[in-house]
């Protein structure tokens, strides 16, 4: 791993959270995870190189292969043992989507044998539901987005996601809706593999400062409200 002045740093961007980012029709990466790592790379003195992924789990799979140095992900447990996370910037909710005329209306009514819960592989949710559900069963599909796809189509009993992509989907398709309760909230942080820890200390400092100064608040609001 090179340490040259020179040196870009790489951000891993995950697509498969569209509340964080998402791509445009060139393919261009933008959201709050882009901007965010566009500002750490001007306060570092780096240009930045983004490298999209479709999903979390792939980012955890690429940990410490010199791929990528700073990424953007949910903490959890599970991943603590690849990776080293800050301090979250922001906490989004996971709740569910169900078809508008199923009898569902809370999440803690989900766990129950016999209710086929699609979600996305090795997204934060699916990680969370893996260690919470006894009874209900977790079918994971590649992408968050390919569980809300699969669900359309008909399998399962819901899906579990980040609220805002299944409100979207809910406002596109008005056979379905979101429940108005969350099973967790979903801290997102910054982070860099646990055997690379070049840019940690700098990375903690820079979060502090800036969401002291409210400049975190201001960007992500702003983000979600595109």
């Amino acid at each position: 791993m090179s340490d040259s002045a020179a040196a870009p740093l790489r951000f891993a961007i995950n697509l498969g959270n569209a509340v964080l980012a998402t791509e445009d029709e060139q393919g261009k990466p933008n959201g709050i995870t882009v901007a965010l790592a566009t500002k750490i790379a001007d306060s570092l003195g780096r240009e930045p190189v983004f490298l999209t992924y479709s999903a979390a789990g792939k980012v955890v799979d690429d940990a410490g292969k010199d791929i990528w140095d700073i990424a953007f992900l949910a903490i959890d447990p599970k991943r603590e043992a690849l990776l080293r996370f800050t301090s979250p910037y922001i906490t989004i909710q996971g709740t569910l989507l169900v078809r508008a005329h199923s009898h569902w209306q809370s999440v803690q009514e989900m766990d129950k044998a016999g209710v086929v819960i699609n979600v996305g592989k090795n997204a934060a949710y699916d990680l969370w539901l893996t260690r919470e559900l006894r009874a209900a069963t977790l079918i994971r599909h590649d992408s968050s987005q390919d569980a809300i796809e699969a669900f359309l189509n008909g399998a399962g009993e819901m899906t579990a996601g980040i609220r805002q992509p299944l409100e979207k989907t809910a406002r596109e398709h008005s056979d379905f809706r979101v429940l108005p309760d969350n099973f967790t909230g979903i801290q997102q942080a910054i982070c860099v593999a646990k055997s690379d820890v070049r840019w940690f200390p700098a990375l903690t400092t820079l979060l502090a400062q800036w969401q002291q100064e409210g400049v975190i608040d201001s960007l992500t609001e702003h983000a979600l409200s595109q």
